[in-house]
């Protein structure tokens, strides 16, 4: 007990519970029979690792995951992601317990973006909407006026009348292509996703030099210059389905390699090449933020039901609008 309660104390600065794993357990068994004690469900982002991804009750990208935890009825949710996305869950779910294992566990576009920030723009346009990728924060979210995510942003920039006046924040690459496929000249906020900035063109046209029958796949999140080449430019969620029913064999990968194992489970046949970054001493690209999610602080943190999201009511009830616009115009526009 006194040493929980150190590593209580810890928590803040740490990040996630510094408490030693008994030597031998079986994580796996126990993360899913503490599961069945609490009544809880785990949600688990595409960029985690792989032996995450196969223990999730919802696997999906932050669309598909904002829902999951919008109809959840179980008494705690472990999220397996980032923090603006157990963030999103709790302000969908104030009565229930959500849990991240590493609070440290952040994001480089969310970073980007102050709500300070974004309502001094809001002041400079007070004509325009604003409208917020789902990769920020609470107090983001709770200055803007829609929510929406790479899945649905095409369609719901669309819903919108063609003279209202919009900034979208934060993504600028983002917001760039939707400007292009949507013939929109929205005010855009100047973040970015340090991830998919981070692919070299120049070795990615080598590779695809080296593999000629491959297709070029694409979040929009990468920069202009790599878009220009690919065959399909999606969300996490297109991209997979894109791989499973498209007749090409091999496809070259250009987003977080996470998603690579549940490409490779439902599309086992088919070569999946990472996109290379800039850096050559790597060959992928990976979201350290993802990657700090572990077995062994998944299983603490569902053992001791922390660390634990908590958002102040003011703050979450103005987030939560943005977001049930967003839930609520995704259901219009299917």
């Amino acid at each position: 007990m006194e040493a929980l309660e150190q590593a209580v104390t810890k928590l803040s600065d740490k990040g996630y519970l510094d408490v030693k794993v008994p030597e031998g357990i079986d994580l796996i068994a126990e993360i899913k029979k503490l599961k069945e004690e609490k009544n809880a469900v785990i949600l688990a982002h595409y960029y985690q690792s792989g032996e995450i991804q196969d223990l999730a009750d919802y696997l999906g990208d932050s669309l598909q995951l904002a829902r999951a935890a919008a109809k959840t009825d179980a008494d705690m949710i472990v999220f397996c992601g980032v923090h603006f996305m157990a963030e999103s869950a709790k302000i969908l779910n104030p009565t229930k317990k959500v849990v991240l294992p590493d609070t440290k566990a952040g994001c480089s576009l969310a970073d980007s973006c102050s709500a300070e920030g974004l309502k001094g723009l809001r002041e400079q346009y007070p004509n325009a909407i604003v409208v917020s990728y789902i990769n920020c924060d609470a107090g983001v979210k709770a200055e803007s006026d829609i929510i929406v995510t790479s899945s649905n942003a095409e369609a719901i920039i669309n819903s919108l009348p063609q003279e209202q006046e919009i900034i979208f924040a934060p993504d600028r690459n983002l917001g760039r292509y939707l400007n292009q496929v949507c013939n929109r000249n929205m005010i855009l906020w100047d973040g970015a996703c340090i991830v998919h900035e981070a692919f070299s063109l120049e070795r990615i046209a080598q590779q695809i030099a080296d593999h000629p029958k491959a297709k070029l796949i694409a979040h929009p999140e990468a920069q202009e210059d790599l878009l220009k080449f690919a065959h399909f430019i999606g969300s996490t969620s297109r991209l997979l389905d894109y791989v499973v029913e498209d007749d090409a064999e091999e496809f070259i990968v250009a987003t977080e390699e996470g998603i690579l194992h549940e490409m490779a489970k439902l599309a086992p046949n088919k070569k999946l090449i990472p996109a290379l970054v800039q850096d050559e001493s790597c060959n992928c690209s990976e979201c350290f933020y993802m990657k700090l999610s572990t077995l062994e602080k998944l299983y603490l943190c569902m053992k001791y039901e922390l660390p634990e999201i908590q958002i102040e009511e003011d703050l979450r009830i103005k987030a939560l609008a943005a977001i049930n616009r967003m839930l609520d115009l995704s259901e219009k526009i299917k």
